[in-house]
């Protein structure tokens, strides 16, 4: 099954491309930790550079990895593969960056989190050597300190802001005001897939597997992933996440609701039943984690992002 981008109100492929697009004065470049589906980069005139992770000895995505479809790589996380994922190095962001630069045009990067990868130190590395390269060109990076689809959402909502005329120095400061109120709330699955990495030892992973505790947990304003508490049950986690954000959103009836998931798409579907009741008139859109992060959080994380007051 590849990526899934519903809304809400039409149930089927969200189109919500810009009609204000020509008024951007400048390129607009993420990369693959936002969790964005295909279509919206297309769509929003997005690029979008891709992370890489290993699996079994084979290389999968980044600039000349293998393909792998999403259903094949969560099967095989469920096996026991164990991948391991890598940064987008400087020299990757560089070049990605200077074809931009090339066709006269100033650069804002959306980077992944600090706090969970390598990216953007890449991307601030080659900003600082293209700005001597190109010193006519304006050149921002943004470290986004967020995550899968919170990634997304600041991306999202960056694209709004550049397409209604903004200056770059306006979407820039917009995006570092922005940032740190793009809440992120997650639900795991698998404890023995957080053991697998490091993040729950043994015993709690099969005390907590007996009890079926599932861990709740969030992106701090350090850009790193917290447990936040642990409830008991699947069904009570996914009720959990709607909770946490009826207690701290802080969104207008246009302000959109992102949902991902690792491989749980009907359990994505409830959180999303569940919202609607409470956010009848917001646009909610539901994607799947990628494999760099789904190779951390593991199969069956549920996340929900939206924008509140403070994380």
């Amino acid at each position: 099954m590849k990526s899934i981008w519903l809304n809400a109100e039409t149930n089927g492929v969200g189109k919500s491309k810009s009609e204000n697009m020509n008024k951007r004065k400048f390129h607009v470049l993420t990369d693959s930790g936002s969790d964005l589906p295909q279509e919206y980069f297309a769509e929003h005139n997005v690029e979008c550079v891709k992370l890489g992770f290993i699996m079994d000895g084979v290389e999968y995505f980044g600039e000349n990895g293998q393909d792998i479809g999403l259903q094949a790589f969560y099967e095989r996380l469920r096996a026991g593969a164990k991948p391991t994922t890598y940064q987008i190095t400087p020299e990757i962001a560089q070049a990605r960056m200077r074809s931009a630069l090339e066709k006269g045009l100033d650069l804002l990067v959306i980077a992944f989190s600090s706090g969970l990868s390598g990216t953007a130190d890449s991307f601030f590395v080659a900003q600082k050597a293209l700005s001597k390269e190109y010193p006519k060109r304006k050149i921002f990076v943004v470290d986004s300190l967020c995550a899968s689809l919170g990634q997304g959402l600041l991306v999202n909502y960056v694209v709004e802001k550049a397409d209604e005329g903004a200056t770059i120095e306006e979407t820039y400061e917009y995006a570092e005001s922005l940032k740190l109120s793009i809440n992120h709330q997650f639900t795991v699955n698998d404890l023995f897939h957080l053991k697998r990495g490091g993040r729950v030892s043994s015993a709690t992973a099969i005390v907590g597997t007996m009890l079926n505790v599932k861990p709740m947990l969030h992106v701090s304003d350090e850009g790193k992933l917290t447990t936040t508490g642990k409830v008991m049950g699947r069904q009570k986690s996914l009720r959990k996440l709607v909770q946490n954000m009826q207690e701290s959103a802080d969104i207008g009836e246009s302000d959109p609701i992102y949902i991902s998931h690792a491989d749980c798409l009907e359990d994505a579907r409830f959180v999303q039943g569940l919202l609607q009741k409470s956010y009848p008139q917001n646009p909610i859109f539901i994607s799947y984690i990628g494999p760099v992060i789904g190779s951390h959080s593991g199969g069956g994380t549920v996340a929900v992002f939206f924008k509140s007051r403070k994380r």
